[in-house]
């Protein structure tokens, strides 16, 4: 297990524009990824930590929120059609912050580190985080989501 290097926008923002490739070995390799993911998440106190950020283009991402979640080769089913506006960072995007509209819930399937497929019925910030780490797996940051009046605040 290891920390790895975050990349942010200000280093390679071309790597994290693109798209991540789906896991199709599942095995040491991909475990010691997600180990090496944790101890990263850890280290920078995030919520989320997808595998594009750490120069992994695989469809990879975890979430540290009221549980830790490992998602590989993820889907997002269903959206709410309601949204919420809230606060969001990101570690590849450093010391910015900025108020999002996302889902208030998302129906998401995907494959644990062993290859077995869940599918669950996320809410609330965990919602939002499983946005957000998706996100990275097809090459869009957050900030891609404000608005021109959200740039001015």
């Amino acid at each position: 297990m290891a920390i790895r290097k975050v990349i942010t926008i200000n280093q390679d923002i071309e790597f994290l524009r693109k798209v991540s490739k789906p896991v199709t070995s599942f095995g040491s390799s991909l475990n010691t990824l997600l180990d090496d993911m944790w101890d990263t998440l850890e280290k920078y106190n995030g919520a989320g930590l997808s595998a594009v950020q750490i120069g992994v283009l695989k469809r990879v991402f975890i979430i540290n929120i009221k549980e830790n979640i490992e998602f590989i080769n993820p889907e997002i089913l269903e959206i709410s059609q309601l949204e919420k506006k809230e606060m969001e960072g990101c570690l590849s995007v450093p010391k910015e912050y900025h108020k999002i509209n996302r889902p208030t819930w998302v129906k998401v399937r995907a494959q644990d580190r062993n290859g077995k497929t869940f599918e669950r019925i996320f809410k609330g910030y965990q919602a939002r985080a499983i946005c957000h780490e998706n996100d990275h797996l097809d090459g869009k940051l957050y900030i891609d989501l404000l608005t021109k009046e959200d740039e001015k605040k």
